[in-house]
C-alpha cells in the first residue's frame, strides 16, 4: 500500500518516514539505507569534526544512494559552539540542488534561517 502525503510529494520519497539527525549515529551507513528504502534520512553535521569531513560524509552518502537525503544543521545557540563556521555553506554546496531549490522555494527556508540567525 502506497501512502501519498505532502511530505512524500515535496521531497520525492516513497514513504512518509523521516529518520531525524542523531548525533554520533547519523552517518552515511544509516542514512543511505533509509533513503534506499524510500524514507528521508538525515546526516548529522555536528557528528563531523570539520566542514571538510561533513563534505566527505555527504559524498559517501551520495555514493551509497541516489535517493533524497538531508543534513541536520543545529542553528540553536550553544553554551560552547562547535568549531564549524562554514557547515551550512558546505552542506548546501554539496547537497542536491533540486531538493534544496524545492525546499527553499516552497518553505522560504533561507529567509527563516537568516532571520533566526540574526536574533
Amino acid at each position: 500500500m502506497v501512502i501519498q502525503t505532502r511530505l512524500t510529494k515535496e521531497f520525492g520519497i516513497e514513504h512518509p518516514i523521516v529518520q531525524g539527525g542523531m548525533q554520533w549515529v547519523g552517518y552515511a551507513e544509516m542514512v543511505a539505507p533509509v533513503a534506499n528504502a524510500g524514507g528521508l534520512g538525515f546526516l548529522t553535521a555536528l557528528t563531523q569534526p570539520t566542514p571538510e569531513d561533513l563534505a566527505k560524509e555527504i559524498a559517501r552518502t551520495k555514493e551509497m544512494t541516489d535517493k533524497p537525503f538531508g543534513v541536520n544543521l543545529t542553528i540553536l545557540p550553544a553554551i560552547k559552539p562547535p568549531p564549524m563556521p562554514n557547515t551550512g555553506r558546505r552542506s548546501s554546496r554539496e547537497g542536491s540542488r533540486s531538493s534544496r531549490q524545492r525546499a527553499t522555494s516552497r518553505r522560504n527556508i533561507s529567509t527563516i534561517s537568516n532571520s533566526m540567525a540574526s536574533r
